[in-house]
């Protein structure tokens, strides 16, 4: 792709994410079982509107989907950031468990210590760090590569897996509370748990800018930003726990919502190049644009069923990154 192909590209993205943001925002917020007229929506924030409609946007559609937008934008970040350390496309929370660390240190709160169920975000990124740490001590060899610390985060991943099927047989009778949650979903949220997310995601999110230029240098080889006197391996470790914070974070409230960190980040890699100063931002909104117009579709599309959003995603983005993968855009 040509320089002059790629600014067009990124000039073109620049304009077209947002109005899609705001575009999908106030299709989730008018679309589902009672639809809302946008005239009805300006009377909601503006003037006295039917208190019916008031409560339905205020109380029900306006958290789901600022909590959708923080879910999308702390996926996708957490996915460009390890896909850029780990120098493989293939990378995401998901697939090295980063995810599954996250998932099961929340189902241990849910399940064990429902007392506690306040900590979730707090315990979901324990989970997230502890897990990311065993894969970098895993993968260390005086030194870590890309390829040992996704060796190592499957292993993990695999594992975590068996330890949380393992919990759900034993309290078998507290497992119909968590179902809805491993499959990943925005079903029942509200203002209490935005509440207890906005803060770390907007955090996480904040950082996420801040890693820009480590990822930037990242890119260029190990030997190349050593010699540029960066500290590789430091910049690589917290690169990982800013991805596993973001990758908690989301987690403590949506669940298992798989492939926004893997596809979207990859997309936009494809459109705008490898510079993070571009992908990470495209990435962020795009992830929120996706998980907001895949949890209106899930709610809305299959009345009176609310399919979990995280089954939609893993259907559409499965087979979206197999076609990549055929056509031999993935590696």
């Amino acid at each position: 792709m040509t320089i002059q192909k790629r600014n067009l590209r990124r000039k073109y993205i620049s304009i077209i994410t947002p109005i899609l943001f705001i575009v999908v925002t106030f299709y989730s917020l008018t679309y589902g079982p009672v639809s809302i007229s946008l005239a009805e929506i300006w009377h909601v924030f503006f003037q006295d509107g039917e208190s019916i409609h008031q409560k339905i946007i205020i109380d029900v559609r306006l958290p789901r989907v600022i909590i959708g937008i923080l879910v999308g934008g702390c996926l996708a970040a957490s996915g460009a950031l390890l896909q850029g350390v780990m120098k493989n496309p293939l990378a995401d929370p998901g697939i090295i468990g980063v995810s599954s660390g996250a998932g099961l240190a929340a189902i241990i709160t849910m399940v064990l210590l429902p007392q506690y169920s306040f900590l979730l975000p707090i315990a979901a990124f324990i989970g997230a760090l502890i897990t990311s740490l065993a894969i970098y001590v895993l993968a260390w060899d005086r030194g870590t590569s890309p390829v040992k610390i996704i060796l190592a985060g499957v292993a993990i991943n695999a594992l975590l897996g068996a330890v949380m099927n393992g919990i759900m047989v034993v309290y078998s009778e507290r497992v119909q509370a968590v179902l809805p949650w491993l499959a990943g979903g925005l079903t029942g949220r509200g203002w209490f748990h935005l509440e207890f997310m906005a803060p770390y995601a907007i955090i996480s999110i904040i950082l996420s800018f801040f890693a820009i230029k480590p990822a930037n240098l990242l890119l260029l080889g190990d030997d190349s930003a050593k010699l540029l006197g960066q500290k590789v391996e430091v910049q690589r470790f917290l690169l990982i726990i800013l991805a596993s914070l973001l990758a908690g974070v989301a987690v403590s409230v949506a669940g298992l919502v798989g492939f926004v960190g893997l596809v979207v980040p990859h997309i936009i890699r494809i459109l705008v190049g490898d510079d993070y100063t571009f992908l990470l931002p495209f990435s962020i909104v795009s992830g929120a644009i996706l998980v907001v117009f895949a949890d209106t579709v899930a709610r809305s599309w299959f009345d009176p069923i609310e399919l979990p959003v995280g089954i939609l995603l893993a259907c559409l983005g499965a087979p979206f990154f197999l076609i990549l993968l055929r056509k031999r855009r993935i590696l």
